[in-house]
């Protein structure tokens, strides 16, 4: 099997609540990409790559398409499902940059899929659950509307909740306190300040909710509370509330150097930001064997990233996947069939060989660019 053609696709996820907000950051949706790669043997997979805006990390929507369009002629003739090998050969050709190479790694694991007649969860590993668990966002508003949201979440079944902080430590702790008082025994709420707080700051709004625990028999978790990995050494040294690392953990080498440090209780795993799948489930993996949970997840994405999500956490030991995303019903429009099932709190994904998704080429309309023979 050869691949004879590429082609990129864009589109727009407006958010279904009218806007994304986080930290100092606020969207009104995201630009997403979408690649098709076909090959001689008549099968195309379908990969997606949407960075959160261009200021989160070093990725933004317009960089993954000219970067696919620089790679992309060295892949034609080259057998996709030869995973590791396509990988090699997209490291030779950019140095860096994992979120152009998502998209395209994402794609020949739906062709693998297709070719074998198997959904991606039993070549990542096999069936480990029969459903993922999930969480859900409190964008970053006012703290009472945020509060004001928690019994629509927990009418669809959700029992793992997000919020978002890191505006400001006096407003986050408030923020933090009015969702707790409104939580139930037993739930779980994640701070997630998305790199916002100095340090100093972190540590004030980590000492401030410390009690609540105890207070509201609630799970609290402290996520990524500052920029740098050495600011949050610093905090996980002088909290003990279970602690996530997430923008920090980047790299294979990031995880391990953190677990040589003890920084942190869970990581968020994020397929783009590791290249694809294929980095993914090494990460996956290596988590399993240290004994670490993740938020297994993208940063952003339609139907098409979240059937990656949502294979790679079923395939998933359930004492490892603390939660995931299902980020498909966040906005307004579906790029593509097929996606994941959510229903009381769980997202679910078919039997369908490959991601089990169809793009919906009457949203994508004519691709950017295409590279072929």
């Amino acid at each position: 099997m050869k691949i004879t053609q590429i082609s990129v696709y864009r589109a727009d996820l407006p958010m279904k609540e009218g806007f994304y907000s986080w930290s100092t950051q606020s969207h009104s949706g995201f630009d997403t990409t979408v690649v098709t790669i076909d090959t001689d043997d008549g099968i195309t997979g379908t990969g997606e790559c949407c960075p959160l805006g261009p200021t989160y990390l070093p990725a933004y929507a317009e960089g993954v398409r000219a970067g696919i369009a620089a790679i992309a002629p060295e892949l034609i003739g080259q057998d996709p499902t030869h995973l590791n090998c396509i990988n090699d050969t997209l490291d030779d050709l950019l140095k860096g940059h994992p979120y152009v190479k998502s998209a395209i790694d994402m794609a020949c694991w739906d062709i693998l899929g297709k070719t074998t007649a198997l959904p991606l969860y039993a070549l990542l590993g096999g069936r480990q659950q029969d459903r993922a668990k999930l969480y859900k966002v409190f964008t970053l508003t006012d703290p009472e509307a945020m509060a004001a949201r928690i019994p629509e979440y927990r009418a669809q079944g959700y029992r793992n909740f997000q919020v978002k902080v890191g505006e400001n430590q006096l407003t986050d702790i408030n923020r933090i306190r009015k969702i707790a008082a409104c939580m139930e025994p037993g739930e779980v709420l994640n701070a997630d300040a998305n790199t916002g707080w100095k340090q100093h700051e972190a540590l004030v709004v980590a000492d401030a909710i410390k009690d609540l625990p105890r207070e509201y028999g609630i799970l609290l978790y402290f996520e990524q509370p500052c920029l740098t990995y050495e600011e949050c050494l610093v905090v996980r040294q002088h909290t003990d509330l279970p602690f996530v690392l997430d923008e920090c953990i980047d790299s294979l080498p990031a995880l391990l150097r953190a677990s040589h440090d003890n920084a942190m209780d869970l990581i968020n795993l994020k397929i783009s930001r590791m290249g694809g799948l294929t980095r993914a489930r090494q990460i996956r993996d290596l988590c399993i064997s240290l004994g670490l949970p993740m938020n297994i997840e993208d940063s952003w994405g339609g139907e098409i990233a979240t059937a990656a999500i949502a294979h790679l956490a079923i395939s998933t030991p359930a004492a490892f996947q603390f939660q995931s995303s299902a980020f498909h019903e966040y906005s307004t429009v579906e790029i593509a069939s097929g996606a994941p099932s959510v229903a009381e709190g769980y997202m679910e994904t078919a039997d369908t060989p490959g991601l089990g998704v169809t793009p919906d080429m009457t949203i994508l309309r004519e691709p950017l660019y295409t590279v072929s023979q």
